[in-house]
């Protein structure tokens, strides 16, 4: 019995001292997980592995475990892209395109643009850049061929009709307009802000002057499918349009808040706000602030409601993270996450009608939407 008593102390023994011996060692080495799973993987798996992608899918499914579909992990090939993005200008052949099977569909060529000079139509089907087939490629691997540096040539070659054509393109800088200006019957201007980022409000100030010019005595602010943008120029829109009083306000992650304010100094005049369920923060919003100012009627489909702001932080490798890092407020106090903006007049669309709107591709006369919105400035005219 003794010697039974002995062998299990031996072996209490040798166990602590195996424990003590594997936390000096983790001490010694605090490597996380992802560096072992990393190492593991570089020193001991047979087909090999690229450090790159392992390293970005690992960030990526860091980022997708938060659970906030408006954080996101930006690789390194893509983070210029985003750049350009934000700042609505790239170097590129001045067209709009969708994928599809086979290659990219142009949805719209930029008047006066390369491609416009060099043939390419709306309609056409790329299917090789510098005759790489593009088929089975991302937006973003094809997105790195057409673009390249401003003066260079790209050969672009597409379907159309039955036959191949290939066109040499010229890459050029490209400003993505920003606000554009329509005047429709009845004294209505119609402005359409694609985005809130940069020059949103300079551009969207041109063409209510241009309107105002025109004879426009109402406007209609068309901010659907409008992806958001900066908060800076979102409250420089909100000033030209609202009377002195607050019109935005956020609150970051450390409890640190900030309110925007206008002026005295604003446009009175009857308006209306056309929203969907693609119309995104400052676009939400902005619509929010007119409805509750009472300043516009707000018609269309409701919006999803994102109410978090992300600042965007670059990492050592030249990828980045945006992260969700705030809310933000209507004039009201109301923070519209998950709630959205409920529109004074609902209008439905069919789904081939709300695809004619998402690319510009329907006239103002036969989009419902904008008609009703008319309809009701027209009776504020009277």
């Amino acid at each position: 019995m003794k010697k039974f008593l002995r062998v299990l102390s031996y072996i209490a023994a040798a166990a602590a001292a195996s424990a003590l011996t594997f936390a000096v060692m983790a001490r010694q080495n605090p490597e996380t997980k992802l560096t072992q799973l990393e190492n593991l993987i570089s020193e001991k798996f047979i087909a090999g592995s690229d450090r790159t992608k392992m390293e970005d899918a690992a960030a990526d499914a860091m980022v997708e475990s938060l659970g906030d579909r408006w954080s996101y992990y930006i690789p390194a090939s893509e983070y210029a892209a985003h750049m350009e993005q934000m700042n609505n200008s790239y170097v590129g052949i001045g067209v709009t395109i969708v994928m599809e099977d086979g290659g990219m569909r142009i949805q719209a060529v930029t008047p006066g643009g390369s491609a416009e000079e060099a043939g390419l139509r709306v309609q056409d089907l790329i299917t090789r850049v510098d005759g790489v087939d593009i088929a089975g490629k991302t937006a973003a691997e094809t997105r790195t061929l057409v673009r390249g540096t401003a003066g260079t040539t790209v050969e672009i070659t597409v379907e159309r009709e039955g036959e191949n054509l290939t066109f040499p393109v010229e890459r050029r800088q490209v400003d993505t307009p920003v606000a554009t200006g329509t005047l429709l019957e009845n004294h209505i201007g119609l402005v359409t802000i694609e985005n809130f980022d940069s020059r949103c409000h300079d551009e969207t100030k041109a063409a209510v002057d241009t309107l105002l010019e025109q004879g426009a005595q109402a406007l209609i602010f068309d901010v659907r499918n409008n992806p958001g943008g900066y908060a800076s120029e979102l409250v420089k829109v909100l000033d030209m349009l609202l009377p002195e009083g607050e019109v935005f306000r956020t609150v970051d992650y450390a409890g640190k808040e900030k309110a925007d304010y206008s002026d005295a100094a604003y446009l009175d005049l009857p308006m209306a706000v056309l929203v969907n369920g693609d119309s995104y923060s400052a676009a939400e919003f902005f619509a929010a602030a007119l409805q509750e100012y009472e300043k516009a009627e707000v018609f269309g489909n409701k919006t999803v409601g994102k109410g978090y702001f992300q600042n965007t932080f670059v990492l050592s490798d030249g990828s980045a993270v945006g992260l969700s890092v705030g809310k933000y407020f209507t004039p009201q106090g109301r923070n519209l996450a998950g709630v959205g903006v409920t529109p004074d007049r609902e209008i439905p669309v069919d789904d081939e009608t709300a695809a004619a709107i998402y690319y510009g591709t329907l006239e103002p006369e036969n989009d419902p939407q904008i008609q009703a919105a008319a309809e009701y400035l027209a009776e504020k005219l009277k």
